[in-house]
């Protein structure tokens, strides 16, 4: 059996950060009380400097259309799965290789219902059979998914040391009505940090599961810079040339999105949600200059 368990891409390039835009992200953009077409939202991400897209597997229909968008701004295409079962993966990863070009599988495993022993077999089934088939698969932390909870997850990692996560502690944030600085909770954390092979940028406190960031003054910023900078930094330690961390701002329409209503009963969001998007992507860039720039000072101390 073959072992693919890191996205990496055959190159001898140092390793690197690419940073895709979530599709399901877009939905509901635009200007003027009108949504952009697909189309304008390719150039919006491309304009903004993303290197690709995060979305489900597109319909059949639509794999020329999506095609050419992807050659023509040269994007990367990473795909979102659901699966309860082995055959479930199977069918996406035969879906994903009639696509293909799918970078990795981001899998939100179901259900929540599932746990000890059945879980861990579940998941070792599902890598087992993305390895086989050679496309990547990480696991995302998620709520209502089976990885509902921290200390659920941290026990996967123990057991399964194949298993890579798509970091999203937003999820076990305001599923633990966390704040940021709970002793425990952090000690967890550094658990699936260790684990990072992809990490979604979303700002969640202990009551909702995306806030405003008040262009990065929340309180809850700089604790998720902290988390992501570690995971940046665990995955950099490991990494070999051609390797690639994967970064992507996944903020939700409503209901994630925090909303109001207005006058005449439409439902407005409270927020610029591209422009918090680009904001996310600029700290990640940031935190990921530092984590390069300090690993080569190390380099050169030693």
């Amino acid at each position: 059996m073959s072992s693919n368990y890191h996205l990496n891409d055959g190159s001898s390039r140092q390793p690197r950060m690419e940073i895709q835009q979530s599709w399901w992200a877009m939905i509901g953009l635009g200007e003027n009380g009108r949504e952009w077409t697909m189309e304008e939202k390719f150039e919006k991400i491309a304009e903004a400097g993303f290197t690709g897209i995060s979305a489900t597997m597109p319909s059949e229909q639509d794999y020329a259309q999506w095609h050419s968008l992807l050659d023509k701004h040269q994007f990367s295409f990473s795909t979102i799965a659901f699966p309860a079962n082995v055959k479930d993966m199977l069918d996406t990863l035969e879906t994903a290789k009639q696509f293909g070009r799918v970078q990795y599988i981001n899998s939100q495993v179901m259900d929540a219902f599932v746990i000890g022993d059945e879980a861990v077999q579940l998941l070792e089934g599902l890598l087992d059979a993305s390895s086989e088939a050679g496309i990547p698969q990480f696991i995302e932390t998620h709520r209502g998914r089976i990885t509902q909870d921290l200390l659920r997850t941290t026990d996967y990692v123990r057991a399964l040391p194949q298993l890579k996560l798509i970091i999203d502690l937003s999820h076990y944030i305001v599923g633990g009505e966390l704040d940021g600085n709970h002793s425990r909770a952090e000690a967890e954390f550094d658990v699936l940090l260790q684990r990072t092979a992809g990490i979604h940028g979303r700002i969640s406190n202990g009551e909702q599961v995306q806030v405003d960031m008040a262009s990065g003054a929340h309180p809850m910023v700089n604790h998720f810079k902290r988390w992501w900078r570690k995971g940046m930094q665990n995955w950099y330690a490991n990494a070999v040339p051609g390797d690639i961390l994967s970064f992507i701002p996944e903020l939700g329409p409503p209901g994630y999105a925090i909303t109001r209503l207005v006058e005449d009963g439409r439902e407005v969001e409270t927020t610029d949600r591209w422009q918090e998007a680009l904001l996310l992507k600029q700290i990640a860039e940031e935190l990921w200059e530092e984590v390069v720039a300090e690993a080569a000072s190390q380099q050169t101390i030693r």
